[in-house]
């Protein structure tokens, strides 16, 4: 799987990314039909202390793009919430890829 990292913001950090490739490989060993991974993060200005941190993850896969969003007030629990959302899309998808 091919993974691609955008920067809106915030400086890009090898921790960051290696947690991410680290969850989408993973992710990736149970749903074998991901083709490509583009991922965002980013900050927003907000009021509230407990958003600003944004993740976004779009998922290349046989049919239409998958694709998720998070905005806490860590890029950490971002990446695990968009991650699982994308579990629960890739789930669904791959029953009905078995069912046809």
């Amino acid at each position: 799987m091919n993974i691609t990292f955008e920067y809106d913001g915030v400086k890009a950090s090898e921790r960051l990314e290696a947690l991410i490739v680290k969850k989408l490989n993973k992710m990736e060993s149970k749903f074998d039909f991901i083709v490509q991974a583009h991922v965002f993060l980013r900050i927003q200005n907000t009021s509230s202390p407990m958003s600003g941190k944004i993740c976004k993850i779009q998922l290349s896969v046989p049919g239409p793009l998958l694709f998720a969003e998070a905005n806490t007030k860590s890029f950490e629990a971002s990446i695990q919430e968009s991650i699982n959302d994308l579990e629960r899309q890739l789930s669904k998808k791959k029953e009905k890829m078995k069912a046809h």
